[in-house]
Parts: structure tokens; sequence; C-alpha cells
């Protein structure tokens, strides 16, 4: 469709602009993650993480103001105006690892899974506060969203088998 065109449907109404290149139906239903759907449709390589995928699975009270994206290390910072991202770099099976993909208002978006999401927490937190990775942790285990053999394995994976460790044994007691 062209330029114009798009731009007299989104003057009528009969489309709106939720963000650059991106349009919906007036109709279109938006639920909780309206804005996981609209990151992963403007940054297709990149995976949710962190603050957004603890929201995401519920293992958190709170919505993050940003999208929390991880993208590869090497790859361009996206320049995005709606939603708000804060991008991480990851690299390697860091980066691969405990993908899980999750279909949000029909798009498909690129989230890590519980386990993963907590063993990043606590590799990331200077960023984010320790008291939500240890938070998130116990939240995952006792729901039974996260277990022993998956969080060691992630711990591994993220290098961060040591830092974690004294948590874990905390619960396990």
């Amino acid at each position: 469709m062209y330029r114009e065109q798009l731009r007299r449907l989104a003057d009528s109404g009969r489309v709106l602009r939720v963000a650059r290149g991106l349009y919906a139906l007036p109709e279109h239903g938006r639920t909780d993650h309206h804005s996981l759907a609209l990151a992963a449709k403007l940054v297709p390589h990149g995976v949710v993480c962190l603050l957004s995928a603890l929201s995401f699975h519920g293992l958190t009270g709170g919505t993050p103001e940003q999208v929390w994206l991880a993208i590869d290390f090497k790859a361009r910072k996206p320049k995005v105006d709606t939603p708000r991202l804060r991008v991480v770099r990851f690299s390697g099976e860091a980066l691969s690892e405990g993908v899980e993909e999750h279909q949000v208002e029909g798009v498909p978006v690129r989230v890590y899974s519980p386990a993963k999401t907590v063993a990043d927490c606590f590799k990331y937190r200077n960023k984010i506060g320790l008291e939500v990775a240890v938070e998130a942790l116990k939240e995952g285990w006792m729901t039974g969203r996260i277990s022993a053999e998956e969080l060691n394995h992630y711990a591994v994976v993220c290098r961060m088998s040591r830092v974690r460790q004294p948590y874990i044994e905390m619960l396990t007691l």
C-alpha cells in the first residue's frame, strides 16, 4: 500500500497509526502485553528479557515502563520511538538459549523462559537490583515454574553459577 493511501486511511480514522510503519484497525483489541507485540514487530531479532520477561511470566508485581530487549552483541541498536526500549546485549548461548515463542495480539513474540530470565536477572543484578532477582527466584520456585535443573543449566550458560548458588541453597533448605 502506498504511503499516501495509508496517510488518508489514518486521517479518516479507518486505520490507526500505532508506531512508525505500523498500523492497526480501530477495532483491534489491545492486551496487557501490547508493547511487547509492537517491539517484536519493530525489532524481530530481539528477545524480550529481564523485567519485561518477568512481567510477561507473572514473576513480578509491576509492569516496566520500557520494553527490555536482548539483541546480539554486534547488532545495530534499533531506532524506535514507540514503545520505549531498554536494550541489553547478549552473545552466543546467552542470546540463543531459553527462547520461547508466544503469540501476543497475533504477533509472534520471542521471550526468554522463566528460568533463563531469573538467571539473567542475577547476571544484571546491578542494573535491575538484587532484590528483584531474589524475588523472581522465590516466586518462580514457589509456583513451580522454575526447576533446579533448569536454573542450573541457565546459570552455567549465563556464567552465574556462583552468584545464584547461595540463594538456591536458601530455598531448598
